[in-house]
């Protein structure tokens, strides 16, 4: 997801008064959680999928907002916010990213493509969009079950044969996911194998 409004936000994340960064922040985690809140709805009705779904210590469902940005966005962001830790990425990933946090639960992954022009994922995205949102992170208890609830209750394929490993050690899956408005968005589901 890609639009005029959400683009305009991006610059302010790296703004020099905290505040400016915190308030763009808010909003580009609001307009991404709306959006999977919305595609997942019905996901929340089925236990055997629902229970595999992490939540915060309010019972609320845990969502990271990625947010692709070209290389250029991605270095000034980084540096704006204290040279944030790169997370590693598998190198067959045509990705870098590092995380914003943010109070109130509000995070979002700063990704951009290793290569530009390369025909990555994420550099694909670029391409077709232009910055703006391009995933939603939900953590999951067991990737492999989330999947299969996904794939035999809901009709919808992982992006993946089989799970593969993400940033930091994770293991992780995609899938493209209905909104209802006859788009769709990019849901990844996040096994961290270091609970």
């Amino acid at each position: 997801m890609a639009d005029t409004g959400i683009r305009s936000l991006i610059p302010s994340l790296g703004s020099t008064q905290p505040a400016e960064r915190e308030r763009a922040a808010r909003t580009l985690f609001e307009a991404g959680s709306t959006l999977a809140r919305t595609a997942i709805s019905r996901w929340l009705g089925f236990p055997p999928l629902a229970t595999l779904l992490t939540r915060d210590a309010s019972g609320a469902l845990e969502f990271t907002v990625g947010i692709a940005v070209q290389t250029e966005t991605f270095d000034r962001l980084q540096a704006a916010n204290g040279s944030a830790r790169l997370a590693d990425v598998p190198p067959e990933q045509d990705a870098k990213e590092f995380e914003l946090e943010f109070q109130g639960g509000v995070r979002l992954d700063i990704l951009s493509t290793r290569q530009p022009g390369g025909g990555g994922a994420i550099d694909r995205f670029l391409g077709k969009f232009g910055e703006g949102i391009q995933q939603i992170e939900i953590g999951v208890r067991d990737l492999d079950r989330a999947t299969a609830a996904l794939r035999d209750e809901f009709s919808i394929a992982p992006i993946y044969p089989a799970a593969r490993g993400g940033a930091d050690g994770t293991r992780v899956n995609f899938f493209l996911v209905p909104t209802g408005d006859g788009g769709k968005v990019l849901i990844e589901f996040v096994e961290n194998r270091h609970p």
